[in-house]
């Protein structure tokens, strides 16, 4: 006997009923409308341009969202003292002055100094024909005659200088400012000449002495070979003083910082740092790579410190201004204020902050202060600055 299966109320065929354990129909259709809840919420907030984080409206415990500052600060003392404006730039480290020797014999080269030797006023640059010629200070002019007696001029002032300074007259017998050649500086010229070697005349002949303004001569290039023809105004020599310096190409626009007699510290390729004091500024600029520059010439108080590198480079730290007595805030405390100005956040013992309105002063870049001066404020008291 056969079994007829009636169709149920939705017109479907009766079957077993699902495993509740799935989830089954039922379970499915819920988590659809939820999807769509979630979805619509989303849309909803996104065209209104709310800048929220959603969460599951239908989760559990919900995690925490509230917005935390993670900006570090940190606190500073407002010091009282002194503080230094600084230029840091880079300089060269070398030698002062650059000098040419121009012969003005005619002869053959005979005897030539090497490169690096250093030669006293009043000694032996070179030899023509085995003739010396004689290094003598001078700034004015180079030679360009002979010089003899009852002759006046500049270049008759320097001779008498020099023969001063090398100790053939005291000012009892030649006024060092003096241009005249008289008997004095004709006996003068006979002892210089009798302990170089030249013929003694008391007469200067024309290239028997080279004017340089140095008191030593230290040769850097030798420009001829002995044995060639030593040809009137041929370059012969190049060279330098001793005295030891420091060059430095500054910006153009940091000239006013800077002064003759500005103090330095030096920091040299050693790791060791030498005081030293700015000696000229230029005043004319010339155009270094993409920016124009002027040449400040620095003096080191110490110049055995400086050792004996040529063409060195340093860093040099000028200090262009001080102040002495004043509060002083790390640079990075200043806050700026909206209407201009700058303000610091001062805490207290109790841990409690306000702004104090403040007005700057003087700048110490490599300390990284300021000078300030503000109503409350006083040494001793904390400042925020932002953390590391």
């Amino acid at each position: 006997m056969s079994t007829t299966q009636l169709p149920t109320d939705d017109g479907t065929a009766d079957a077993a009923p699902p495993d509740e354990g799935t989830g089954g129909r039922a379970r499915r259709k819920g988590a659809g409308r939820r999807r769509w809840i979630v979805t619509a919420l989303v849309v909803a907030l996104v065209g209104a341009g709310a800048g929220i984080v959603v969460t599951d409206p239908f989760g559990g415990a919900q995690q925490e969202d509230a917005a935390e500052d993670t900006t570090r600060t940190a606190l500073a003392r407002v010091t009282k003292g002194t503080l230094a404006a600084r230029t840091q730039t880079n300089g060269t480290l070398g030698y002062a002055g650059s000098y040419k020797v121009v012969n003005k014999s005619d002869g053959t080269l005979t005897q030539l100094p090497r490169v690096g030797q250093v030669i006293r006023q009043g000694k032996v640059l070179y030899r023509v024909d085995g003739k010396p010629v004689v290094f003598l200070q001078g700034a004015y002019v180079p030679a360009y005659r002979k010089l003899s007696w009852n002759m006046e001029g500049i270049d008759v002032q320097q001779l008498n200088s020099a023969l001063l300074a090398l100790g053939y007259a005291d000012e009892g017998d030649i006024d060092p400012d003096s241009d005249y050649y008289g008997w004095q500086t004709y006996y003068a010229v006979r002892e210089l000449q009798d302990d170089v070697g030249l013929k003694v005349t008391g007469e200067l002949e024309l290239g028997q002495a080279v004017f340089l303004a140095a008191k030593e001569f230290r040769v850097t290039k030798v420009g001829a070979v002995s044995g060639t023809s030593a040809g009137p105004g041929a370059v012969v020599l190049e060279g330098s003083s001793t005295q030891r310096q420091v060059t430095v190409d500054l910006r153009a626009s940091q000239q006013a910082d800077v002064k003759a007699g500005d103090e330095v510290t030096i920091s040299l390729p050693n790791g060791q740092s030498t005081p030293g004091v700015v000696s000229s500024v230029g005043k004319v600029a010339t155009k270094s790579g993409e920016s124009m520059t002027v040449q400040v010439l620095i003096k080191p108080s110490k110049p055995k410190a400086t050792g004996q590198l040529d063409q060195a480079p340093v860093q040099v730290s000028i200090v262009s201004g001080s102040v002495e007595d004043v509060l002083s805030v790390p640079v990075n405390a200043l806050l700026a204020r909206a209407g201009g100005g700058y303000a610091v956040e001062v805490v207290d013992a109790r841990g409690e902050r306000r702004l104090v309105e403040v007005e700057t002063g003087l700048f110490d870049d490599s300390a990284g202060r300021v000078q300030v001066t503000g109503k409350g404020l006083s040494a001793g008291q904390n400042v925020v600055v932002p953390g590391s």
